[in-house]
């Protein structure tokens, strides 16, 4: 029997201001589709991939044109920015979004499929983790988007009820460079952790001037106000570089650093495909995940329906590189398995906490109080 022919779209900004991560996610898109076609599932995907540059503008022209072109199906987007930009066009087509990327909650679509963390997953950890290991006070550092509104606003929430304070919260436009002001502020606060939620360029940027910042002033920066983040991943530990790589700590789902087997098979296969890189990052699972799941779901439904595949998609698991890997049948967010890293001088993370299991997704943080009083977070094991 022939394989069924499924042609899918790829839509990630591989130039721009965030084009390194996106170029992790594509890779990791093109890696699970490069499987899927070896596999015995019985399908030939064809991907048709688009990048955006990083415009925000072009997010919904790509998406209409693949629509447009009867493609039922896309994995892309990296910021929140894009994905709201092109979820009512999904909803107006009635195709699919794959979202591989970790977000910030508080959105429901029947046209979007979420293989990223939600904020349960990678924010609650962070915050319970923080406020047990190095203080009570908070300073705030984000992109002017929603992704650094809403998880500020949690943060601020939770560390709040706890007693403790958000000593200020500061925005800046998406791939600024330029935070001598407030690096200078953040040192007079002395907080006991900065909360970093820019993104790209910008973030490399902030990283570089802080460290040179506390340098000159005598401050051991990774031990006294450490900077805490939920998307800071390998490759762009590795576009930081130099002396200011180490002593961050990052909330995810995965690192390269987990040690197992399907890990292992995962990043050899990705070094041998894409030698030039960049490093593999959460996000590049997660869109690695995402090609994986919809195969599975496509080949049990036998169509590339978008009903018949959400159908079918509750009833996969799979066997990812961060461990096991299922979508809540409520909410169309994956189960996913919660941990802390630290990074060092090799650009990696060293794994500080990880939950014990996979937790199911609660994007509104409906069993997760917004007032947190109930200590509702993951429970973490301290990883040594």
């Amino acid at each position: 029997m022939p394989p069924l022919d499924i042609d899918i779209g790829v839509l990630f900004s591989t130039t721009g201001s965030y084009g390194t991560v996106a170029q992790s996610m594509l890779n990791g898109a093109r890696l699970a589709v490069e499987e899927v076609n070896r596999s015995e599932l019985g399908l030939r995907i064809t991907p048709s991939i688009h990048n955006p540059g990083g415009d925000l503008a072009n997010y919904a022209v790509h998406a209409e044109a693949l629509l447009r072109d009867g493609i039922r199906h896309v994995v892309g987007c990296y910021t929140s920015s894009a994905r709201k930009e092109v979820i009512p066009l999904f909803e107006k087509h009635d195709g699919l979004l794959w979202y591989p990327s970790h977000y910030e909650g508080f959105e429901s679509s029947n046209n979007v499929i979420y293989t990223g963390a939600a904020p349960n997953q990678h924010m609650l950890p962070l915050v319970e983790y923080l406020l047990q290991h190095h203080g009570r006070r908070a300073f705030c550092v984000g992109s002017n988007y929603i992704w650094a509104w809403e998880n500020n606003r949690i943060l601020r929430e939770s560390v709040s009820s706890r007693g403790g304070a958000v000593l200020a919260e500061r925005y800046f436009a998406v791939g600024e460079t330029d935070f001598s002001q407030v690096v200078e502020a953040i040192i007079a606060a002395r907080p006991s952790f900065v909360f970093l939620t820019l993104i790209g360029t910008s973030a490399y940027a902030f990283f570089r001037a802080f460290r040179a910042a506390c340098r000159a002033a005598g401050i051991d920066q990774a031990r006294e106000m450490p900077v805490a983040s939920c998307s800071l991943s390998e490759p762009e530990l590795e576009a930081i570089g130099g002396d200011a790589v180490d002593g961050h700590l990052s909330s995810s789902v995965y690192f390269t650093s987990i040690d197992s087997v399907e890990n292992a098979r995962f990043l050899r296969a990705y070094g041998i495909a894409f030698p030039e890189g960049p490093t593999a990052s959460a996000d590049a699972e997660a869109s690695y995940n995402a090609v994986w799941l919809l195969a599975r779901s496509i080949a049990a439904a036998g169509s590339d329906d978008p009903r018949m595949v959400k159908g079918r998609l509750v009833e996969q698991h799979c066997h990812a590189p961060q461990g096991d890997v299922w979508i809540d049948s409520e909410t169309f967010h994956a189960f996913l398995t919660p941990r802390i890293g630290r990074s060092n001088h090799e650009a990696r993370f060293d794994l500080v906490g990880e939950a014990r299991a996979p937790v199911r997704p609660d994007p509104y943080l409906i069993n997760n109080s917004g007032r947190f009083e109930a200590a509702p977070f993951p429970v973490l094991r301290l990883v040594s």
